[in-house]
């Protein structure tokens, strides 16, 4: 008799247990994956000149079912830091490219864009020259 009160009480409290794991998991956001799309261009050795109009592209084959961060902006990297210049902003990151006019900066060899949306991606090193 002891037993059969036992195991019901069990099977209570279990079923009980059970039944809020389901609504906390109802409860939850859904699950969104990190996306970070390889930079495909500027590639090492590209010379770009102020004023003119260039495209980032980046690997867009692949994006996950759901994107934690889906606007993409890119900013300009010179050497180890990351500049306040923006290159382009508000765009899909599962667009493949986005197009935008080069401001007048620095010149230099040490130059990356950045793209970011869930992480922070950069091309390879290229110049900006006059």
């Amino acid at each position: 008799m002891f037993a059969q009160k036992s195991f019901a009480s069990c099977l209570v409290f279990l079923v009980a247990g059970l039944a809020a794991v389901v609504q906390v998991a109802h409860a939850l956001p859904a699950m969104r994956d990190v996306y970070v799309p390889r930079v495909t261009y500027p590639c090492e050795g590209e010379v770009w000149h102020p004023g003119q109009t260039y495209n980032v592209t980046w690997d867009a084959s692949s994006p996950p079912r759901q994107i934690t961060n889906p606007t993409g902006k890119i900013y300009l990297r010179k050497g180890e830091h990351t500049t306040d210049v923006i290159l382009a902003q508000n765009f899909s990151i599962t667009a493949g490219q986005v197009s935008f006019t080069l401001p007048k900066v620095d010149k230099g060899c040490d130059y990356k864009v950045v793209l970011f949306g869930d992480s922070g991606n950069f091309s390879d090193e290229f110049t900006i020259s006059e």
